[in-house]
């Protein structure tokens, strides 16, 4: 009896374990609520830490500022996506190359529609921002450069394999795919009414003309 009254003590009193990437997690989410709530310019770290349930000190230990907040919240929106998509585009058995670039873009969208919330409070939060002269383009464009060399390589690939049309500019088209993708984005985050498959099946019949 005395040793489970002892352990028990000893459970209570010992500090507890922190998640820390679920608290940045947290603060992120948080973060971008507050943003679309009250304005980015509005918005400052102690709201952000009084609406998590933190002090400010602990907002400090993750974060600097509000642009590192929002570099790391588009971050957490397009960051687990990236890897799921490079794999998609070296799997084979998905087809030729242009039957990659559109399970990716499939992919995309149903990510879009999954993480709306998110999206919609990013995008207020640019718009917002622009008007006052403060451009968060750098901080998406080094978040989604990655996916446009993606589709550069599968389209050279499909060149080379002779699975794309060799009249089709690697630069240009996707350039194409990206802007298409950026399209359908905002639609799902301003519009209700975004039919998931007319869309799909815009950006497929793009796609399929490629094919030789």
């Amino acid at each position: 009896m005395l040793y489970f009254c002892q352990n028990t003590l000893y459970y209570f009193l010992m500090p507890k374990k922190i998640d820390h990437e679920l608290r940045k997690e947290n603060i992120l989410k948080t973060a971008l609520s507050v943003f679309a709530d009250v304005g980015y310019r509005e918005a400052n770290l102690s709201l952000i830490a009084e609406k998590a349930g933190l002090s400010r000190p602990t907002i400090y230990q993750y974060f600097k500022d509000k642009d590192e907040i929002y570099y790391y919240a588009v971050k957490l929106v397009t960051g687990h996506l990236f890897s799921e998509l490079s794999e998609l585009a070296f799997d084979e058995k998905l087809g030729s190359e242009i039957d990659r670039i559109i399970a990716i873009c499939t992919r995309i969208m149903d990510y879009a529609i999954g993480a709306e919330a998110e999206l919609t409070r990013l995008m207020e939060v640019m718009l917002h921002e622009k008007e006052f002269n403060k451009d968060f383009s750098v901080i998406i464009y080094k978040r989604t450069a990655k996916l446009t060399i993606l589709f550069k390589r599968l389209l050279t690939r499909g060149i080379q394999k002779k699975t794309i049309v060799d009249t089709c500019n690697v630069d240009m088209t996707s350039r194409h795919i990206f802007s298409l993708m950026e399209s359908f984005c905002f639609q799902i985050a301003f519009f209700k009414n975004f039919n998931r498959e007319e869309s799909l099946d815009f950006m497929k019949s793009y796609l399929l003309s490629l094919k030789r």
